[in-house]
């Protein structure tokens, strides 16, 4: 018999993204014309909520969206794949989150986000689906997620991006953190005494996953041709924590987040995580 879908709530943001593609970021004071302009679905929040939904687990949205025309365009694809948006809340007075981005022909990119009523997620408006795991990112107010932390005993991922401090209670509540390069440094002095898992990614050179001290996994990451990084470490969070909700051992659940991650980039858009069956087909360049 086939097992049942894991059950996960994704705590966070929905943007609405606006893609410039151009061929080099501008230095300061420079202008660059000839970029061309896309729109997309984005948020770390929903951007980790399709993937983990697009990797066969039963996925529920909490978040917040300004009662605007950009939140039906913010949440179309969540939409099409089934995500569950029974808990998410729209908000007057307040626009859908905005992100404006660049994209160089390296794939790399620059983000500025203006988070509208990603700000404005309070307590009052978070409502609890019983769930097996809540991920969680800091694109939304961190009382929020203790809040969601405190009135659910599921295994608690947290995305420790947008870097900020990070609340001692919300560490104390954490079961794995999520953390690019950069993010590590920013919050290193902050972990003395978390006893949760740490996954570092290190971009194409892959991730490493940790625990008491010790590391207890390592992969590499394929080698792929970049077209947008975006949403690569919202993939990748998603990804490890449906594979240890699952059973996966901890080398298993990793090397299939870094592969998951590395397909994303290979597409446009914060959106481009690949499904179950994509991962299966994958081959290298």
């Amino acid at each position: 018999m086939k097992p049942d879908p894991v059950r996960i709530g994704v705590v966070g943001s929905v943007n609405l993204d606006i893609v410039a593609s151009v061929r080099r970021f501008p230095e300061p004071g420079e202008t660059i014309t000839g970029a061309s302009v896309e729109r997309h679905p984005g948020g770390k929040g929903a951007n980790q909520a399709l993937a983990a939904r697009r990797l066969g687990a039963d996925v529920y949205l909490l978040a917040c969206l300004g009662a605007d025309d950009m939140a039906g365009e913010a949440l179309a694809g969540l939409t099409q794949a089934g995500v569950n948006l029974d808990f998410c809340r729209y908000l007057d007075g307040y626009n859908t989150g905005l992100a404006l981005i660049w994209v160089s022909d390296e794939g790399e990119n620059k983000i500025v986000v203006a988070p509208g009523a990603n700000a404005a997620f309070g307590e009052d408006q978070l409502e609890l689906p019983h769930v097996d795991a809540l991920i969680a990112q800091l694109e939304i107010p961190q009382d929020t997620i203790i809040a969601a932390a405190r009135g659910n005993n599921a295994f608690l991922t947290l995305n420790a991006a947008p870097v900020r401090p990070l609340s001692r209670q919300l560490l104390e509540r954490t079961d794995l953190l999520v953390v690019n390069e950069i993010e590590a440094r920013a919050v290193g002095a902050e972990l003395t005494g978390f006893s949760g898992m740490i996954a570092t990614t290190y971009g194409r050179n892959g991730a490493s996953l940790r625990q008491g001290g010790r590391e207890i996994a390592r992969a590499q990451s394929p080698r792929v041709r970049a077209v947008d990084t975006t949403g690569a470490g919202d993939t990748f969070t998603a990804a490890l924590t449906v594979g240890l909700i699952e059973g996966l051992d901890p080398q298993a659940a990793l090397e299939r987040a870094c592969l998951a991650a590395a397909i994303s980039v290979t597409r446009p858009g914060a959106q481009g995580s690949p499904t179950r069956e994509e991962l299966a087909a994958f081959t290298p360049d």
